[in-house]
């Protein structure tokens, strides 16, 4: 178990210690290697700004400013934690650098604490619908095998559904992660219209009893207004069999984008409203700070992260190993 600082909310620039909830040691130390470089971008160069300063001056905060804007934690967001320390600096809660450092843990654990929120399938709804959108390359299908997975060993019945019929090779894909995880996959060919492969996939698994219905989507930039329109048209179609679903519209970026990932998700969800999302290939990324920025802006639910190729490295997000994992207080 680990402590960090955080604001009170009634008196600007306190700070207060939180005991956060135990993570397992095993899976908090595999966590903070698959995110190592992301806490050398961030947690180490933090670090390096308090060597040797005994004082608490104006570049200084800076320099922390300057660190959390190329860590991709978004210039606003930035901004507003580094006035935050400001303010419990002039206030004297922190009166030397040594204090700074879990300042600046607490404000960001407050900041994405609240998009801690896991994707419960209901099981009154079936099928319960889950509509998978995102950009090609980001690790969609692959989200889709790993859930697939995870959801039958939790004694649902899955079945996919092969929307993404622009590429073969997506239909390929999804076809053998079903057959690994001895699912059924819906499936037309080639140029088929994506909204009917849907449609027909909600009927055959209310037939057969299926819990979870996982739907694929084309992947085409998100600038081409064609592919928002396309995804408009599947969530029509999908509300004509059940008025409820989609139950969810997961988005899955690719944290490797960076700030590119947050634009990606602001026009999805302009478009057809998301519920989660799921940041893939963290474990290869210097910019897992992305997260904080869609937490800031959105303030959606991140549903899972990504920290590896096998299904289980497909992990449940928990906003408390994340920060610590990151930006760990010794």
């Amino acid at each position: 178990m680990f402590r960090i600082f955080r604001k009170n909310r009634k008196t600007p620039g306190a700070v207060e210690g939180v005991q956060l909830r135990p993570a397992e040691k095993a899976g908090e130390e595999a966590l903070d290697q698959r995110l190592e470089d992301t806490r050398r971008q961030l947690g180490n160069r933090l670090r390096g700004l308090f060597s040797g300063r005994t004082e608490i001056d104006q570049a200084l905060l800076e320099e922390i400013e300057d660190t959390l804007i190329t860590s991709d934690i978004g210039a606003q967001t930035a901004i507003d934690i580094v006035e935050n320390l400001r303010t419990a600096v002039a206030n004297g809660v922190i009166t030397d650098p040594a204090g700074l450092l879990p300042a600046v843990q607490a404000e960001l654990f407050e900041l994405i604490e609240p998009c801690e929120e896991f994707l419960v399938v209901d099981e009154s709804k079936k099928p319960f619908v889950i509509l998978m959108v995102g950009v090609n390359g980001a690790g969609k299908t692959t989200t889709i095998g790993k859930l697939a997975q995870r959801y039958k060993e939790d004694g649902l019945q899955v079945m996919l559904a092969a929307g993404d019929t622009f590429r073969a090779a997506a239909v390929e894909q999804l076809k053998s992660w079903g057959e690994r995880n001895e699912v059924p996959v819906i499936a037309q060919g080639t140029g088929a219209d994506s909204a009917a492969v849907i449609f027909d996939a909600i009927s055959a698994a209310r037939a057969r009893g299926i819990d979870v219905l996982i739907a694929d989507t084309a992947g085409r930039l998100h600038t081409q207004s064609n592919l928002m329109e396309e995804l408009k048209k599947i969530h029509r179609v999908i509300r004509r069999q059940d008025e409820a679903a989609p139950h969810e519209v997961m988005l899955v970026v690719d944290a490797n984008t960076g700030q590119n990932a947050l634009n990606q998700a602001r026009q999805f969800n302009e478009a057809i409203g998301l519920t989660g999302v799921t940041v893939t290939k963290l474990d290869g990324t210097a910019r897992g700070g992305v997260l904080f920025a869609i937490a800031s802006d959105l303030k959606l639910p991140i549903r899972f992260i990504g920290v590896g190729e096998a299904a289980k490295d497909l992990r449940p997000f928990d906003a408390g190993a994340f920060v610590n994992a990151i930006l760990p207080i010794d």
